[in-house]
C-alpha cells in the first residue's frame, strides 16, 4: 500500500514549537482530516508533508523514499498542495492557470493532447469550465479557490494535500468539494489530506480524523471517536455533545471555556 509518513517531525519558529516529534502514516484510498485549535500545527504539518518546508528534525517518507532523495519534479507528479490563502501573481486567464498544474509533465513542445484532456477533466470536476476565458484577477474568492483546486487536480496527483479547502466557498460548493474528495479517495484510490476548522464537515467528509494540539497528535481515529466530547474538551476547552441531524451526526457546543 502506498503510504506517506511523518517520522518524529520537529518544526520550530524561533522559540515556538510548531510540531513536537509528530509521527503519522497516511494511506491512499481515504480522506484524512486534520483539525485542532489555532496554532495547533495543522498548516505546518501539511506544508511539511507536501515538501514545502523541511522539518528541523525528523523526516517525511513516501513509499520508502525520503523526500530529501526525491527529485522535485518526481515529487510534484505524486503530490499536489492547495494553499490556504489563494493567491495568483499573474493576470492570466483561468484555463492557462489550471494548465499550470501539468507543469511536471510538460516537455519542450508544451501541452499535448493528454495534458489538455487532464485540464478539461479538472475544470469539469470543479465546475470551472464556464470560467475558462475569465481573467483570474476578476474572480471572486470562492471562484478563485475552485480554480486553484482545478489546477491541483490537473496534475492528476496520487496525493492531494489541501489547507482549509472549504474556506470561502458557499455551502453548496462546500458539499460538492467534500463529495469530490471522497470520490477521489474511494473511487480513484487517491490519498486526500485536508485541514479543517469546521468540525461538522470533518464528521461528514473524513474517514479518519487527526486532532492536533500543541504540535502533537492527541487523537487519531474514526471521526466520531476522534471528535468525542472528551477529546474536544482537551483540544478546544469546550463542552460538546453529539446529536443526529437530518444530514447525519452533528457536534453541538454546549459550554465554553470556563
Amino acid at each position: 500500500m502506498t503510504v506517506l509518513s511523518a517520522h518524529a517531525v520537529h518544526v520550530h519558529f524561533g522559540r515556538k514549537i510548531a510540531l513536537d516529534g509528530l509521527s503519522a502514516d497516511f494511506a491512499i484510498g481515504q480522506v484524512t482530516c486534520i483539525v485542532g485549535p489555532n496554532g495547533a500545527g495543522k498548516s505546518t504539518l501539511l506544508s511539511v508533508l507536501a515538501g514545502l518546508r523541511n522539518p528541523d528534525a525528523g523526516s517525511i517518507v513516501l513509499d520508502s523514499n525520503h523526500f530529501t532523495t526525491m527529485a522535485p519534479r518526481d515529487r510534484a507528479k505524486r503530490l499536489a498542495f492547495l494553499p490556504q490563502i489563494p493567491e495568483v501573481a499573474w493576470a492570466i486567464d483561468v484555463r492557462t492557470l489550471v494548465a499550470l498544474g501539468r507543469t511536471p509533465y510538460i516537455g519542450a513542445r508544451g501541452l499535448g493532447a493528454t495534458d489538455e484532456a487532464a485540464v478539461d477533466r479538472a475544470m469539469e470536476l470543479t465546475g470551472t469550465t464556464p470560467l475558462a476565458q475569465r481573467n483570474v484577477a476578476t474572480l471572486s474568492g470562492g471562484e478563485r479557490a475552485r480554480v486553484l483546486l482545478a489546477r491541483a487536480l490537473a496534475g492528476e496527483p496520487q496525493w492531494l494535500l489541501a489547507d482549509e479547502p472549504l474556506a470561502g466557498l458557499d455551502p453548496g460548493y462546500q458539499l460538492e468539494v467534500a463529495t469530490l474528495f471522497r470520490e477521489m479517495a474511494h473511487k480513484q484510490g487517491k490519498g486526500v489530506i485536508v485541514t479543517l476548522h469546521d468540525l461538522h464537515m470533518a464528521l461528514r467528509m473524513a474517514d479518519r480524523v487527526l486532532v492536533l494540539n500543541g504540535g502533537r497528535i492527541i487523537a487519531d481515529d474514526h471521526p466520531k471517536q476522534a471528535l468525542s466530547p472528551e477529546i474536544l474538551k482537551q483540544a478546544y476547552g469546550v463542552e460538546t455533545r453529539f446529536w443526529d441531524g437530518e444530514a447525519g451526526p452533528m457536534i453541538e457546543i454546549v459550554g465554553g471555556r470556563g
